[in-house]
Parts: structure tokens; C-alpha cells; sequence
């Protein structure tokens, strides 16, 4: 049996989160980052934790803590990965989980992205808002009616057929949500998310140009087994040149993050593995093909579902 790892995104991440695991990891990750994040992930406050500069390395930190346990069971059962996905920042972990990070340089990797993407925009200059049952060509249409050439928005997250985030300046979002409007005939329900800053546009573009200069500073290996990338939702082979990796991850900062296109690339017999904080993966997965068998470790009974396979 192969099995597919999905990793999670910034949203997922809760006090408490990694209360199971193996202190050595936490000290790992503090050296990693400089600063205590365990105490921010155990203890909070919820304000704290929330800030993108310390929610992108929990989350990976947790996501790997997981990974490690879940290799031990995948090793004893025989089961072996066929690729690994994640969700925005939960792509670090995901080519962690690959051998083309080690666990501090993912970690670190991701606190110095958190922390360029809220100094890419004045607070309030942007937003984000989920559109709910919209056609996705439609969406699409609106942002590029939307944008000019002093402010824009796009598509940031396609998470589900029934569910696209879009991004960028305050004002062209909600030029976008008037054209779909417009071109739907129709009330478009959209709720406007309570983020730090508008990921996923046009807007972050000076963060990943400083990202550029902590990624190239990191050691890259090939991975063992492919991976799903969020730019264009295509399959990279084991052992796909680490430029070509360091490039998506580059792209993938103003890019959108195409989730349900790379979902959809999987077989309806696929089995996944949510390996992070939360559910939030899986519930999006059942939606996108709920032929597919999900399974989410951070539960009481998740390891023993992998070990029931």
C-alpha cells in the first residue's frame, strides 16, 4: 500500500498544540527560530501564537513532531509514501517530510517568511475574503476586472470547488465582489477573514524577494519521493532539482495556492493522511472527492487508524 501526506496551513494552529511530544523537538525548534516558541505553542496567548511570524513555524514544527511519529508506524506496517502535498506554508513541512529540509531549516525557513509577509503591507491596505459558492471562472473574471495597474486582487486559495479565497488591495477586493455580482446576477456571499495581511497576491512581493536570500542560505536536498506543488498543482518527481523546488516555493509566496486542483489529481482509491494541526485538510478534501479515505492524526484515534490500514 502507498499512502499520500497532506500537511496544513496558517488557520490550524491552537494553544496547546505538541503537549504529546518529545521536548528534544521543541528545543530543536527554539534554537531554530531564537526565540521560545514552545512556550508560545503549550502556553499562548492565542494573540500571540497568531501572529504569521510565530503560527508558520508552530505549524511546521507540529506537522513534523507528527511526522515523526507517523513514520514509525508507516515503517512497521510496510507502508510506504507515495507523495507528500501541503497547504501554503504546510508545503515546507511537506518537503521536510521529503528529506529536502531538515527539521531547523524548515522551521526557520518559515518564521522569516512569516515575518516578511506582515512587513510586505501597511496594516489595512489589504484584506482577504472567502467567496462561497461562486464559480470559479467567474471569481477569476471579477479580479481581473477588478485590478488596474495602481491596485489588484486575485485568486489566493482555491480550497474547494465550493470555497476561493481572494487577495490583495482593500479596494479592489471589493471591486472584484461587485463584478461577481454583476456577472452571477445574483448576492455573492463572501466573508472577509480576519488575517494580519493579504497573502497569496501581488502585494507580498517584497517578501519574496527577502525570502530569496534565507532560502539560498539553506541546505536543499533532493527529495526521497515526490511532491505536489500549490503553484501549479503538478506532481515533482523524487529527486527534482532543488532550484526547480526553490523556485516554487518562491512563486508560491504571491502565487495562489491551487489545493483543489492538486487534490484533484489523486485517485478516488487514495488514502491520505493529514499529518498537523487540526481537521481543517481533510474536511476540505471530502468535499473535493469524498471517494477518497482521510485520515487526521491530531486525534485521539489517529495513529491507530494508520495502524488499523
Amino acid at each position: 500500500m502507498k499512502v499520500t501526506v497532506v500537511f496544513p496551513g496558517q488557520g490550524t494552529q491552537y494553544v496547546g498544540m505538541g503537549k504529546n511530544f518529545d521536548g528534544n523537538f521543541f528545543d530543536r525548534a527554539n534554537k531554530a527560530c531564537g526565540f521560545d516558541l514552545k512556550n508560545i505553542m503549550l502556553e499562548g496567548p492565542a494573540d500571540t501564537l497568531k501572529l504569521t511570524e510565530n503560527t508558520q513555524p508552530a505549524i511546521v514544527a507540529h506537522s513534523l513532531m507528527l511526522w515523526d511519529k507517523l513514520q514509525g508506524v508507516l515503517s512497521k506496517k510496510g507502508i510506504s509514501v507515495d507523495k507528500v502535498l501541503g497547504h501554503s506554508v504546510g508545503e515546507y513541512a511537506a518537503l521536510a517530510s521529503a528529506g529536502v529540509l531538515s527539521f531547523e531549516d524548515a522551521v526557520r525557513a518559515v518564521h522569516f517568511r512569516g515575518k516578511f509577509m506582515q512587513e510586505a503591507v501597511p496594516a489595512g491596505k489589504g484584506t482577504m475574503y472567502a467567496i462561497l459558492k461562486q464559480e470559479q471562472e467567474t471569481i477569476i473574471k471579477a479580479c481581473k476586472l477588478a485590478s488596474n495597474t495602481d491596485e489588484s486582487v486575485q485568486p489566493a486559495n482555491f480550497n474547494e470547488p465550493n470555497q476561493v479565497v481572494i487577495s490583495g488591495d482593500r479596494a479592489a477586493c471589493e471591486r472584484a465582489l461587485a463584478h461577481m455580482e454583476e456577472i452571477s446576477g445574483g448576492k455573492v456571499k463572501a466573508i472577509e477573514l480576519q488575517v494580519s495581511a493579504p497573502f497569496h497576491c501581488s502585494l507580498m512581493k517584497p517578501a519574496e524577494e527577502k525570502l530569496e536570500n534565507v532560502l539560498r542560505e539553506l541546505k536543499f536536498s533532493t527529495p526521497k519521493f515526490s511532491y505536489i506543488a500549490n503553484i501549479d498543482a503538478k506532481e515533482y518527481a523524487a529527486g527534482t532539482e532543488i532550484d526547480v523546488i526553490i523556485k516554487n516555493l518562491l512563486k508560491q509566496v504571491c502565487g495562489s495556492v491551487l489545493w483543489t486542483q492538486s487534490i484533484q489529481t489523486l485517485q478516488d482509491d487514495a488514502v491520505v493522511i493529514e499529518c498537523g494541526p487540526g481537521k481543517v485538510l481533510s474536511g476540505l478534501i471530502k468535499k473535493i472527492n469524498p471517494n477518497i479515505k482521510v485520515i487526521s492524526l491530531d486525534t485521539e484515534t489517529g495513529l491507530s487508524e494508520v495502524e488499523a490500514l
